[in-house]
């Protein structure tokens, strides 16, 4: 059985971790595959919420093996804690796999991602300073911590020795702040070890046994596809490959054996943190949105930035991901409206232009060029099947996927688990 892969198709919060609850029934295996605590999933069952920060989603499902893969970097004193909460609100966690592979996000690297982004002012990022950037540049730069370290603690001392000598430096001599102790990295980090030793597993072989036995396997990226560090709207973006590519690395599986790949795509578009952002809006609609649509950050506790619709993003997002299906969240926002635009290309130093631009420098002069759907005004959360939405609200579903590219198969009307629209089967 093929594996699937769910992408943000936007800037991230776009509702991936109900899409990912709404497949639970019908997977064997969830897998994280890149980022870290800095991505947010909410998911309501019934009257409960879960927001889950590091955790896939599919935890949640009583049948699923839930797996965090080697190209996530992990923050373990934020993975007990997210455990234990689960725990205490009766949610079994013991099937969680944790890849030994994976990268440990460490005290250090949290400290240099905060005052990194104070020194650069208004040329911040935005990060959510919890240490992931620093944390896949210590990856790339060969000196990172895994999860295996834990369990050797000889290896454990040197490389957080070896790293502190260098980040010690910039701290108290650059950014005037005192050093961190190594010998206080090294004893709590090696009070993680026998707390994350039931979960560590060699997790791309088991992925691969699940999909030779026709498991069904799902990989969940953090964050969307234009907050990629080699896609998105560079330099403000994340440290890791949201996009579907990374799946593959990110979890240790080959490309062939992927089947589908499905873009989460909200009705509207938000943005959390820094960076170009055409369609946002600075009025009573966007205030309007973010209200209506909770639009706070689920682990930044930020508000999120609004805007309408954007239909070149969408068709990049289907262009670099290889998108065969879109589910399409939040529609019920958009109720009460009389007029809704949808933003269909970019006015840029005079010229119209229908493709995401590459070039840095136009993606900031951008223009949204709008045409203007009929909005509609009934309650759409109890509708069960896309005949009973609204004919406005159908024909501005039908609008966004000629618009974007892949067909609509799943359309959610409200919040909650059974508040969604299954279109078209996505396994």
């Amino acid at each position: 059985m093929p594996a699937l892969v769910l992408v943000g198709a936007q800037w991230g919060d776009e509702g991936k971790g109900k899409a990912t609850d709404l497949l639970g029934g019908s997977v064997d295996y969830v897998v994280r595959y890149q980022g870290g605590n800095n991505a947010g999933h909410t998911v309501v069952i019934g009257d409960q919420k879960y927001a889950l920060h590091l955790l896939p989603s599919g935890i949640l499902s009583p049948n699923v093996t839930p797996v965090i893969g080697n190209g996530v970097v992990i923050d373990p004193g934020v993975l007990l804690s997210e455990l234990n909460g689960l725990n205490e609100r009766g949610i079994d966690t013991s099937k969680l796999l944790v890849s030994g592979n994976a990268h440990l996000i460490t005290p250090y690297h949290r400290t240099l991602d905060k005052v990194t982004e104070r020194f650069l002012g208004k040329r911040r990022i935005g990060t959510t300073g919890r240490g992931i950037g620093p944390t896949y540049a210590d990856k790339i730069n060969r000196v990172g911590i895994r999860v295996q370290d834990l369990f050797d603690e000889s290896i454990l001392q040197q490389k957080i020795e070896a790293a502190l000598h260098d980040k010690n430096q910039l701290l108290v001599k650059l950014y005037n702040r005192r050093a961190i102790p190594a010998e206080l990295v090294l004893e709590e980090y090696l009070g993680y070890a026998d707390k994350i030793k039931p979960f560590l597993a060699d997790t791309t072989l088991v992925l691969d046994e699940a999909l030779k036995a026709n498991k069904v396997v799902l990989l969940e990226g953090g964050q969307g596809t234009l907050l990629d560090v080699d896609h998105g709207t560079y330099p403000f973006v994340t440290s890791s490959n949201p996009t579907a590519g990374g799946a593959c690395t990110g979890a240790g599986i080959g490309p062939t054996k992927i089947d589908r790949v499905i873009g989460i795509l909200k009705a509207y578009t938000t943005r959390v943190g820094s960076g170009p952002f055409p369609t946002e809006l600075l009025d009573e609609d966007g205030e309007a949105l973010r209200r209506i649509g909770g639009e706070r950050g689920v682990t930044t506790g930020r508000d999120r930035r609004c805007g309408w619709f954007d239909a070149v993003i969408a068709r990049y997002a289907t262009r670099v991901n290889g998108l065969t299906d879109f589910f399409l969240t939040k529609l019920d926002v958009l109720t009460g409206w009389e007029q809704i635009p949808v933003c269909v290309a970019y006015e840029i130093d005079g010229r119209r232009v229908e493709e995401l631009p590459y070039n840095q420098s136009d993606f900031h002069h951008a223009k949204p060029v709008y045409e203007t759907l009929p909005g509609w005004s009934e309650d759409i959360s109890k509708a069960k099947s896309f005949a009973e939405l609204p004919k406005n609200a159908q024909a501005y579903v039908k609008a966004l996927e000629e618009m974007s590219g892949a067909p609509i198969s799943a359309i959610g009307v409200g919040p909650g688990r059974d508040e969604t629209i299954q279109i078209n089967s996505f396994i």
